[in-house]
């Protein structure tokens, strides 16, 4: 005959059993539904991989670009099954940072700045291992005047007030060699660091000389400079053009046809002074990359309806400014036969 103990011990024993029993079976349901409903253990979210863009502060190019790719990738994710989000930032400087620091996967950058950045020059503290991915609008940009002002050459800047983009922004970057180009330092003028909306206003009320302006074209701060009053466009002069070109792989020859600008009377021959392109961490995974790049490309019109820099794709995407393109995104450009070993696209 049991005690009494040990007649509570078996009961509590009994019970426990039957709990670990309805457990048992009810997981192995569980697993059943999830076989019959097409799963194979996990969820869609729990392979979910969150992807950040960088871009720029609202108003830009680069935010509006941004945003545009994001929904486009969100609306076509391949092989991946991602979740990606523009996020604002102060441009292409913070951009490569966030990438070092693994806050962002991809971002929007000048060619020109990313160039220096990988190399650790022009003030960065250190090569920054970013790559590539793909290669968008032409930065066409140059220095506008008054015909008032008098000022007629790079040359003429001067002793003059001149607006050279916002602080920090890292227009320095490609502006000091085309200075030194034209024999012009920082030091030969006072530089007003503001946005291309404040430029205008600054040469209509003549408290800036000039103001270096662009981007695609038409840029909205050259034409609104062009109906507030005549305007100079300050041409480059030939030999400074040439030894840009030939030293900065990132400089371009541009032409901007009289069309674009009231102002304008003749064609303009001037530079793209540093591609918007696409830039991610040298270590992010390849076939995220691969997919990133793979649906931009492929969804380009997309793209162009959403913001007219996705026309320059079919044909830049891979064009070389000197910065070395991501591994992922060569094997998609050598998989549509744009990729060129000698170094990006032939319509360089």
């Amino acid at each position: 005959m049991k005690s009494p103990t040990q007649r509570s011990l078996l009961v509590r024993a009994a019970k426990v059993g039957a709990k670990s029993a309805t457990t048992a079976l009810y997981a192995s349901w569980v697993c059943v539904l999830a076989v019959l409903s097409g799963c194979s253990g996990g969820s869609d979210s729990d392979n979910l991989h969150y992807v950040t863009l960088g871009t720029a502060p609202t108003g830009g190019a680069f935010a509006q670009v941004g945003g545009v790719l994001a929904e486009v990738l969100n609306a076509n994710k391949g092989t991946v099954n991602w979740s990606v989000q523009a996020q604002g930032s102060k441009g292409s400087q913070e951009n490569i940072r966030n990438l070092d620091k693994g806050s962002f996967e991809f971002a929007m950058s000048n060619a020109a700045i990313t160039y220096f950045a990988v190399r650790g020059e022009a003030g960065w503290d250190k090569k920054y291992n970013v790559k590539a991915v793909m290669t968008l609008a032409p930065n066409v940009a140059m220095f506008v005047t008054p015909e008032s002002s008098g000022v007629k050459t790079i040359a003429d800047l001067k002793g003059e007030r001149v607006v050279v983009g916002p602080s920090g922004a890292g227009f320095r970057m490609f502006l000091e060699p085309i200075l030194k180009a034209h024999g012009v330092t920082y030091d030969d003028f006072t530089a007003l660091h503001q946005g291309q909306s404040d430029a205008v206003g600054l040469l209509a009320d003549g408290n800036a000389a000039a103001a270096f302006l662009g981007g695609a074209v038409p840029t909205g701060s050259i034409t609104q400079a062009c109906s507030t009053q005549d305007i100079h466009f300050i041409p480059f002069a030939d030999a400074a053009k040439a030894s840009l070109i030939t030293d900065y792989p990132f400089f371009k020859p541009a032409v901007v046809t009289a069309d674009k600008y009231s102002d304008l009377k003749e064609d303009f021959h001037g530079l793209n002074v540093g591609s918007m392109h696409v830039i991610t961490r040298g270590d992010l995974n390849e076939e995220v990359v691969f997919e990133f790049t793979k649906q931009i490309y492929n969804n380009r019109a997309a793209v162009i309806t959403g913001h007219p820099a996705g026309k320059a794709i079919e044909k830049f995407a891979a064009l070389d400014t000197g910065v070395e393109f991501h591994p992922g995104a060569i094997r998609f450009y050598k998989s549509i036969g744009m990729w060129i070993e000698a170094g990006g696209n032939a319509n360089d």
